[in-house]
């Protein structure tokens, strides 16, 4: 698969749990912090859409844990962002291990909320769906 974006990470040791393997919770997280550098580079800034009133929200997490990550991993999360549907927006993204191994697959969909819990995309969002908007500083070779 051609990936928009990646960003590349390191198991740290208290994202561990008593198995030895990090646990299934850290990887959103791993999962969340990509999107947002995603957003970033391609002029987004998740804090200031906040500042006004623009809540971009998770609507739904669809995670398959394929293999486990361990204490010292290298490894890099992939990104394709695109439009689901009028008010939704989805994030597929896979994290494998500097060796190549798939260790997820996820599907995170999303929406902007106004400051009335309602969906609205913003200009500045559906501007980035635009095929020339996807390309970024950090782009996927």
């Amino acid at each position: 698969m051609d990936w928009q974006y990646q960003l590349d990470f390191q198991v740290r040791d208290y994202e561990l749990d008593l198995l030895g393997m990090v646990n299934n919770g850290v990887y959103q997280g791993y999962l969340e912090h990509c999107r947002h550098e995603f957003l970033k580079d391609i002029g987004l800034d998740f804090a200031s859409l906040h500042r006004q009133g623009i809540r971009l929200v998770v609507t739904r997490a669809e995670l398959d844990y394929k293999q486990i990550l361990t204490s010292g991993d290298r490894f890099t999360v992939f990104l394709n962002f695109r439009r689901q549907s009028r008010a939704r927006f989805l994030f597929e993204q896979e994290i494998r291990r500097s060796d190549g191994v798939l260790v997820l697959e996820a599907k995170i969909i999303g929406t902007a909320l106004n400051e009335r819990g309602r969906p609205k995309i913003p200009q500045e969002l559906k501007a980035c769906f635009a095929p020339e908007a996807l390309s970024t500083p950090n782009p996927v070779e």
